[in-house]
């Protein structure tokens, strides 16, 4: 009897763990991506409005994770109706020849503390080049919250072409951050 009861103890903790949660609808009203850059020496900032992704992340299985997040660069928000016009054009991201930026892993290491290297592509404006993404990832009851940040070179991608290649009054680099918000498919 004692055999039994230990048996149905046991079962009881080992059974959480065989259910876990695998967590793929993103809450695109309830994330964000975000930019900053600088302008002349000036810091400036920005977000885009409009993303979506698919993703499969089980926190017990990371490197099995997948995930694809599109940007709809039309979407960009700069602050003023003028530069998001701007931006839009063929010398920077040419939204109508190239609407959206894609980023595809293709792989997910854990480091420890729930932080985790996501490598994958990027594709901005047609050119793709393969990126290293540290994220945080926090469950808090059925959603969790991935946050996360790098650097992207504008150059890389062709972002500022003619008179804007060059970096003197554009910087070439630009912090890309973001905090999604993921919940566990139906």
């Amino acid at each position: 009897m004692k055999r039994l009861a230990l048996l149905l103890a046991l079962s009881a903790l080992v059974a959480p763990a065989a259910q876990a949660v695998e967590f793929t609808q993103l809450q695109a009203d309830q994330s964000r991506i975000t930019f900053g850059y600088s302008q002349m020496g000036v810091g400036m900032d920005g977000g885009f409005k409009t993303f979506s992704g698919q993703l499969h992340f089980d926190p017990a299985q990371p490197a099995s994770a997948q995930a694809v997040i599109e940007v709809d660069l039309a979407s960009i928000d700069t602050g003023t109706p003028e530069a998001d016009e701007e931006v839009a054009t063929k010398t920077w991201f040419n939204t109508p020849a190239f609407p959206t930026a894609r980023f595809a892993s293709s792989s997910v290491k854990a480091v420890g503390d729930n932080r985790y290297e996501v490598a994958g592509h990027l594709t901005i404006k047609g050119q793709t080049r393969e990126i290293l993404v540290p994220a945080t990832f926090t469950a808090q009851g059925n959603t969790g919250v991935f946050a996360g940040g790098f650097t992207l070179r504008r150059g890389d991608f062709a972002i500022g072409e003619g008179p804007w290649s060059a970096f003197d009054i554009v910087a070439n680099e630009v912090e890309v951050k973001f905090q999604l918000a993921v919940t566990p498919g139906n």
